[in-house]
């Protein structure tokens, strides 16, 4: 038996997004994405835990792919902090069930940010690389990239096919421990919500203006949750160096380091991770191994 994956529309924290959900069993479970990137990220984990009928649900972060934009004039971090607490706030439901938050990159971050609120019905948490611990120069990278530049300056509008193929190229680059081994299937699936030099423009400007709130944007002796913390060993976007700081302030944290893999271990270690979830699920108070 497996849960059917539905998609649907949902406001929250003031922000109309998507949601990618599934009904079933167990703690509630809010999957949340990095930057620039989207629910489908999450689609090889949710099609695992549909086999074992677990709920989840996974979200379009806003100002990303088919979410409302962020608002202007406004910082960054608070508007997605109010949109993940009124996730988790969804996934508890009336009975106000204890969640389970798990996030990649800059949603890993807002997990981390969700567990120092003493307000919330949190179970456990799974920072996967999240940003915010040791933030490398990546995004200057990004915006220096010649193709990139082409894009953005190019007097001429481009095919969506070139605008793709452009940001297609950065993602496997900076994303996957081995680039070219990256499925053209997740590729494109990634890839599918830049469809015009404006959104590729959009999602910079985001950038600029979130970069400066993650440079310590973290209180983590607050955090009471049991944290499990999730890092790949060849992740070119966020070292995983910057787990000192999480695993100096919360001791009794559990890490897993994933050899041979980058910065999104739920798409190129998906069954992993998935095994990872399972087992704090199951035991959010006992050190995974």
């Amino acid at each position: 038996m497996s849960e059917p994956l539905f998609e649907h529309r949902l406001e929250l924290g003031g922000f109309e997004t998507r949601a990618l959900e599934l009904e079933g069993g167990g703690p509630p479970l809010v999957l949340l994405h990095g930057f620039a990137d989207s629910a489908d990220t999450w689609r090889l984990v949710l099609a695992e835990l549909a086999r074992r009928e677990q709920r989840a649900v996974a979200l379009d972060l806003p100002g990303f792919a088919t979410a409302a934009p962020l608002r202007e004039r406004e910082p960054v971090l608070p508007q997605l902090d109010a949109f993940a607490a009124d996730a988790i706030r969804y996934a508890a439901g009336p009975r106000d069930e204890r969640v389970v938050v798990a996030g990649n990159s800059l949603g890993g971050a807002l997990a981390l940010r969700a567990g120092e609120r003493d307000d919330l019905p949190l179970q456990a948490l799974m920072p996967i690389a999240p940003a915010g611990l040791d933030m490398p120069g990546w995004f200057a990278i990004i915006e220096r990239d010649p193709l990139v530049r082409f894009v953005l300056r190019s007097p001429l509008p481009l095919p969506q096919l070139v605008v793709r193929g452009v940001v297609g190229e950065a993602y496997r680059q900076l994303a996957f421990a081995r680039p070219r081994a990256a499925s053209r299937k997740i590729v494109n699936g990634f890839t599918g919500h830049f469809r015009d030099r404006a959104a590729v423009a959009r999602y910079l400007d985001y950038g600029r203006r979130v970069l400066p709130e993650l440079v310590d944007p973290f209180s983590l002796a607050r955090v009471r949750a049991p944290v499990l913390l999730v890092w790949g060993d060849r992740d070119r976007m966020v070292p995983h160096r910057g787990s000192r700081k999480v695993l100096e302030a919360l001791p009794e944290t559990s890490y897993e380091l994933l050899h041979g893999i980058g910065h999104c271990p739920q798409v190129e270690a998906h069954e992993r991770v998935v095994t990872l979830l399972l087992q704090l699920l199951e035991a959010p108070r006992r050190k995974v191994a």
